[in-house]
């Protein structure tokens, strides 16, 4: 009788349990899905800034991060947003060392997005890293690096986003706290002496060849195996498909390069 009453309890004690759990994900998913829907502007059909030729919010567009939000706090789309996801929680669940970076953030959504991540899963042992100027794009050196010869992006005002600014957007959803962390200025002079030991997710959004070779040449060698490396903008930038390709090429990496969107591509490391 003692038996079956301790097999009975622990059945009723896993079923409670599985439950409980169960609640927790589905908690933890709404809450991830609503933050995905804020911080692309679908929730409120943000319309797009009028410098790409149209001003009317278009789902499709929004979907694949062809337009740029005039409110919302990202422009790379769901499908990039969603794969970022994927990526931190492979990254979290496998228990991979380090922390999370963006270099190039605009408006910090993706940061942003990162940062829910860690909040959703109590995760208190890695940080959100925001790289940037806060100052726009650098104007190109063709002398140094010629695949950005012509470059236009420095000229786009829009672009240039403060870190005062980025700092309230975090604000908004409560998450600016110790686990955001800035390095503000030109790559070149703040990634070499970055205070990251060790990184679990690189994303890459600097456009330029220089500004994706300086993100690499800086932080790749603190990439954890099993990390992961996003290139947003790899199918429809040549400077920065060239800098990746260059890099890949000379440290001999063979990584398979695997598609999110038409858009952004990614890789994960698989030795140092």
């Amino acid at each position: 009788m003692l038996r079956q009453a301790i097999v009975q309890h622990r059945r009723k004690f896993g079923v409670l349990l599985h439950w409980h759990f169960g609640r927790m994900r589905r908690a933890r998913n709404r809450y991830l899905q609503v933050m995905l829907s804020c911080l692309t502007g679908t929730i409120y059909d943000d319309p797009p800034l009028k410098v790409l030729g149209n001003d009317q919010f278009d789902p499709e567009l929004r979907e694949y991060g062809w337009d740029w939000p005039s409110k919302a706090h990202t422009m790379i789309g769901r499908r990039r947003m969603e794969n970022l996801r994927a990526l931190a929680e492979s990254v979290i669940f496998n228990g991979v060392r380090g922390d999370f970076i963006e270099t190039g953030v605009w408006r910090g959504g993706a940061c942003i997005y990162m940062r829910a991540i860690l909040e959703a899963y109590e995760v208190r042992n890695r940080v959100v890293w925001l790289a940037d100027s806060f100052e726009g794009l650098p104007p190109p050196d063709p002398a140094a690096y010629p695949a950005d010869k012509g470059d236009v992006f420095h000229t786009y005002t829009d672009l240039a986003v403060s870190i005062e600014h980025v700092k309230r957007n975090f604000a908004k959803y409560n998450l600016l706290d110790d686990q955001v962390m800035f390095l503000k200025g030109w790559f070149k002079d703040t990634l070499p002496s970055a205070p990251i030991e060790r990184l679990a997710l690189l994303r890459l959004d600097g456009d330029m060849y220089e500004s994706t070779m300086d993100a690499l040449r800086h932080l790749y060698d603190r990439l954890s195996p099993r990390g992961f490396v996003i290139v947003d903008d790899y199918r429809v930038v040549a400077g920065c498909r060239e800098a990746v390709d260059d890099f890949r090429k000379l440290r001999g990496i063979d990584d398979l390069i695997e598609e999110i969107d038409g858009v952004g591509v990614f890789w994960q490391k698989t030795r140092w």
